[in-house]
């Protein structure tokens, strides 16, 4: 039995609730996961888990266990950091996440800027709408909108973006201005599965929130398209502030409802809470973050 393996593999099954979620990530049969973890039972002599109908409990010597392995494969990890330098010197790979438009336009080309301070180092971007889970995917790095859930990243705030309503000029001759949130029931919205619900748009009312559920005959699954769909006329979007930037200094869009729109969003880069960051992550944070700052028009608090 090769005991670093299913170590990896019970660790994975108890942070994805099941064994078919844990063979689904590591992408390896159910019936190797099931084998794996009942060879580390039978080796060890005592119960880890307790199999459920819809998900792993482990028992207390499972979950004494579970912590134990943590800490050895994190420590394999780290010695294994060091062998190859990562700690002497910036090198290696660095897998970053962000949003497709943020990251398009203003991760990218930072990123390209690093890559040519720092030639020992190789990067893989994924840009998507998507969150994606940075230890589940090894990812190192990610941009992220929004209020963050309490977990175990450190983020540092990098801009704050406004949610914009807009339109196009012949959309609202045809159709009207709408006046106030209220008045969006009568109007052909643009929907996007993005990060709320797609048909209920938050706006500011004097110190609270006002939720409009609107009507939309157009759902995109990207912002993008959204504003795409915005300038072809077909009704009203909501987006980020930088994402219309130019269509509405063009005229292609006009801004609505500016005196209602919500709190600014928050966009911060985060990356996974550990006990020594690489040389190579702790580079790019440090190049990075100044230089998305500026991009993104945000500047920072004293001691941020």
């Amino acid at each position: 039995m090769n005991r670093l393996e299913a170590m990896r593999i019970l660790v994975a099954a108890v942070d994805a609730g099941s064994l078919s979620a844990a063979s689904r990530q590591l992408r390896i049969p159910l019936a190797t996961v099931s084998r794996r973890v009942s060879d580390l039972e039978e080796h060890l002599g005592v119960r880890l888990l307790l199999r459920g109908t819809r998900k792993l409990t482990p028992t207390d010597a499972g979950r004494d266990y579970v912590a134990s392995c943590r800490r050895i494969l994190e420590d394999l990890v780290e010695a294994e950091r060091t062998a190859t330098g990562e700690y002497r010197a910036p090198q290696g790979e660095l897998i970053i996440s962000a949003p497709l438009v943020v990251g398009r336009h203003h991760v990218v080309p930072v990123l390209v800027e690093f890559l040519q301070a720092y030639p020992k180092i190789r990067a893989r971007i994924q840009l998507s709408d998507r969150v994606s889970n940075l230890l589940e995917e090894h990812v190192d790095a990610a941009v992220r909108l929004g209020k963050l859930p309490d977990s175990d990243i450190i983020a540092t705030r990098i801009a704050l973006i406004s949610r914009v309503l807009c339109a196009s000029p012949v959309y609202l001759a045809s159709h009207g201005v709408p006046k106030e949130p209220n008045d969006l029931v009568s109007h052909e919205c643009i929907t996007y599965e993005g990060y709320s619900a797609a048909d209920r748009w938050e706006f500011r009312s004097g110190q609270t929130s006002q939720w409009i559920q609107v009507a939309s005959r157009l759902t995109v699954n990207s912002a993008e398209a959204a504003v795409i769909a915005a300038i072809a006329d077909a009704g009203i979007a909501r987006a980020l502030s930088d994402q219309v930037a130019e269509p509405l200094k063009s005229g292609a869009l006009v801004r609505l409802l500016e005196a209602f729109e919500p709190p600014p969003m928050p966009v911060s880069l985060v990356y996974p809470m550990q006990r020594h960051v690489p040389l190579k992550l702790r580079a790019f944070l440090d190049f990075a973050t100044p230089r998305l700052r500026q991009r993104l028009g945000y500047e920072s608090p004293k001691n941020s």
